[in-house]
């Protein structure tokens, strides 16, 4: 087995050797024969004379809560004014039906009954509270705003004393690498 592993690493060390001293593909391009579709192409690196950022805008929206104090009145029922009109008016009525005597006893109850009904209401009304005070409202606004944005990259660079200008996603640095395909002019 060890017969076997010498060899087996001199002939890895060999190759990667080989490989590195290729000097149409530098790192981190392809390895060989991986260059692309066809073998017209091939990678390379060109030098960067200048980066220049696109910018774009954009809309934003930003949601948000707009809260505000407002005045309020607030009647507070010290009772229900209906139990107080019937509790007046059977009250009114028994007083009344007491005070008269015979035709005027039917008379006397309901003017009685009446009169206590309106004293009754008058009393169950008067416990009524009237508060002033501010409540918190909200609601929900939207503010809008445009943001400049780079949106790119306008990139000049050399390869092999050629200039050419790209828009890129990225900033490249100094170093851009190329593919470069060779074909026939027709």
């Amino acid at each position: 087995m060890a017969r076997l592993l010498i060899p087996a690493l001199f002939l890895a060390v060999f190759a990667t050797g080989a490989f590195a001293q290729d000097g149409r593909y530098g790192p981190p391009g392809p390895p060989p024969g991986a260059a692309g579709p066809d073998d017209n192409t091939h990678f390379g690196w060109a030098d960067v004379l200048r980066v220049d950022p696109v910018y774009g805008v954009s809309r934003v929206e930003t949601p948000r809560q707009e809260c505000y104090d407002q005045p309020v009145v607030r009647r507070e029922s010290g009772g229900s004014s209906t139990a107080g009109t019937i509790l007046g008016a059977v009250v009114g009525g028994v007083l009344g039906n007491t005070v008269g005597k015979g035709d005027g006893r039917k008379a006397a109850t309901v003017a009685g009954a009446l009169a206590g009904g309106v004293v009754g209401n008058n009393v169950s009304r008067s416990d009524d509270r009237t508060y002033e005070g501010t409540e918190t409202r909200c609601r929900d606004v939207s503010t809008v705003s445009e943001q400049r944005r780079i949106a790119g990259y306008d990139v000049e660079y050399r390869y092999r004393g050629e200039v050419y200008v790209s828009r890129l996603n990225y900033d490249p640095g100094e170093r851009l690498r190329v593919r470069v395909s060779v074909s026939p002019a027709d």
